[in-house]
């Protein structure tokens, strides 16, 4: 069945504005603006179903950000009220905290570190402004783990965690947002790769495979599988100690 942005798109308009009646009437939808794609996206959804007022984005620039311009184009583009919290400070100060109790920290730990700084950020930010945070990550990045634990895969609500990139792209085209916003390279803001550098093969591929099951390297194959089991646990449940007293 081909995929029918227009219709999507509205039933995702739909469905935030019901999650907010029962969630948090009259609150604000707080929204972490990269200059991505998904952020833009789950910005315009937001816009949708709740009105301009009801939405704010919140910049995090970790020092100076080259593609900061994109983010702020997309506030300017909504014309919704945003802030800027530039986390360099914080991280450096949590690094180097963190570096003198234990030594070197990892490549990995560096890099997700940012990461879970802004989730604190736009917590912070959410609390004292009456609001609930928006989880900007989708299917395709979730299936192979392509997210930071109570990080970005953090949130209140998630519009686009049932939608591959190819489909977050059509729905964006549909809101009207400008082409720079949807087709965007991918760069992950931490370690300055492009997400499919990092992934070893692209979103058209993993999007193929999820939707179709199609994937005609088997190389790929196989390390999109390794993936989307190893990451699993990133959707699910902390697992817990059951108690049958």
């Amino acid at each position: 069945m081909a995929f029918d942005a227009k219709k999507v798109k509205d039933d995702v308009v739909e469905w935030i504005r019901n999650w907010f009646d029962e969630n948090g009437k009259g609150c604000l939808a707080i929204v972490g603006i990269s200059g991505g794609k998904d952020s833009s996206v789950v910005a315009a959804l937001c816009v949708e179903a709740l009105g301009k007022d009801r939405v704010m984005g919140v910049l995090m620039p970790n020092g100076i950000q080259a593609d900061i311009n994109m983010a702020q184009e997309l506030v300017d583009y909504l014309q919704i009220k945003h802030v800027v919290v530039n986390i360099e400070s914080a991280y450096e100060a949590l690094y180097g905290t963190i570096e003198k109790a234990i030594g070197t920290l990892s490549e990995q730990t560096q890099i997700n570190m940012p990461a879970r700084i802004r989730m604190v950020t736009l917590y912070g930010v959410s609390q004292s402004n009456n609001g609930r945070v928006a989880n900007t990550c989708n299917l395709s990045e979730d299936w192979v783990g392509y997210a930071t634990r109570y990080g970005d895969g953090a949130g209140d609500f998630s519009p686009l965690s049932q939608l591959t990139v190819t489909e977050v792209k059509a729905i964006g085209r549909v809101l009207g947002l400008p082409d720079l916003l949807v087709d965007k390279v991918p760069i992950d803001g931490l370690c300055g790769k492009t997400d499919e550098d990092n992934l070893g093969f692209t979103y058209d591929t993993l999007d193929q495979y999820i939707r179709l099951g199609v994937c005609p390297d088997e190389m790929i194959k196989a390390k999109i599988d390794e993936m989307h089991t190893r990451n699993r646990f990133k959707l699910e449940l902390m697992p817990c100690f059951e108690y049958n007293g």
